[in-house]
């Protein structure tokens, strides 16, 4: 079974933007402690899952090519600094269309555990917003909030992914 660290992308891994201002975003511009956080967490036996939401794309802020280019710069990023991801799950959603993926809905993890043998007692889920909070309460899993404003008291609040490895190994 997979130890899975289940990542937000946007405000965890790499800088979010206001939502027009995507329209211009071409290379991701990871967050502080990032790299090094995600190295960390696949050396101690963590495989990652990204899990982000993209209604930017339905909302025709950003094209599906638009998001398939982002994606393949900031693959290739983290594969020249030795990190491979396990699966990006997507939602391209807005709130309209109801769908059962955006988070915080379950759907992205249902479907990882779907693909994947995930150990959910052994994984964990690291985000910035309260969708992510309550996505990660849906499933028992810890949560480390990355410079998350919630009020709740069960977060493990960081500062980065680095910040989360080393919480995990204290």
């Amino acid at each position: 079974m997979k130890k899975i660290a289940f990542l937000d992308r946007d405000g965890t891994i790499n800088r979010d933007y206001p939502d027009e201002q995507w329209r211009n975003v071409k290379h991701p511009e990871f967050l502080p402690g990032a790299i090094d956080g995600m190295k960390k967490l696949l050396e101690s036996g963590y495989e990652i899952i990204i899990v982000t939401n993209q209604y930017i794309i339905h909302d025709g802020i950003i094209t599906m090519e638009d998001y398939s280019a982002y994606t393949e710069k900031f693959l290739t990023e983290l594969s020249q600094n030795g990190i491979e991801i396990l699966h990006i799950y997507f939602c391209p959603h807005n709130d309209a269309e109801e769908c059962h993926c955006k988070k915080p809905k379950p759907g992205m993890i249902e479907q990882a555990l779907r693909d994947y043998d995930i150990d959910l007692s052994a994984s964990i889920y690291c985000g910035d917003s309260e969708a992510d909070y309550l996505l990660a309460k849906q499933f028992g899993l810890p949560f480390y909030g990355i410079d998350y404003a919630g009020e709740q008291k069960d977060v493990n609040r960081c500062t980065s992914l680095l910040d989360v490895y080393n919480a995990l190994s204290s």
